[in-house]
């Protein structure tokens, strides 16, 4: 297990050149802002040159209301290096009306489902992720339920439902057999 201070060194040795502002979080674990144009590349040297071979978390945060001025959106990365034991986190702040970072589902394939997750409950796209579909709610659903503006009650969740299974059900019976065999 590396020091917090070797981790530093090795991360900012990795990002030589690039526009990444070092952090202290309160939770203590080194924390870069990046602006988006900027993401990919940062996770790429992270991943290549700076050890960090696994991504353990791609989320979303709603900043709406926040005390902190800025975007709405925060989208989290989190990286892990198995071999030195240590995680580095990558936040990037993005408006409601842009809501896209890049995909980078080319240097780790199985961030696809976080960054599918991120979009389907937040609304941010994730433009180079080949499968950027709903993947909790059906695809006619309009909304986005983990935003802040999203009604505690819910919006017609019968409504939505009877339709989806009124079109499933009909997808059904068109099969030859009526879905049997």
């Amino acid at each position: 297990m590396t020091t917090k201070e070797e981790t530093l060194d090795r991360i900012q040795g990795a990002l030589a050149g690039l526009p990444a502002k070092v952090v202290e979080p309160r939770d203590g674990m080194p924390t870069l802002e990046v602006e988006a144009d900027a993401l990919h590349a940062v996770l790429e040297r992270l991943k290549l040159g700076g050890g960090f071979e696994t991504i353990t978390l791609v989320t979303c945060v709603d900043r709406l209301g926040a005390e902190r001025p800025g975007p709405r959106f925060e989208v989290v990365h989190q990286l892990h290096s198995i071999a030195a034991g240590d995680r580095v986190r990558i936040r990037t702040r993005v408006s409601e009306e842009e809501a896209s970072v890049p995909s980078c589902v080319d240097l780790w394939p199985g961030a696809g489902f976080m960054e599918r997750e991120a979009y389907d409950m937040f609304g941010v796209s994730f433009p180079g992720n080949p499968d950027l579909r709903r993947l909790l709610m059906p695809e006619g659903y309009g909304y986005h339920p983990l935003r802040k503006d999203f009604p505690h009650q819910g919006i017609e969740p019968d409504r939505l439902y009877r339709e989806w299974d009124e079109e499933r059900r009909a997808t059904w019976d068109a099969t030859p057999a009526g879905g049997k065999g």
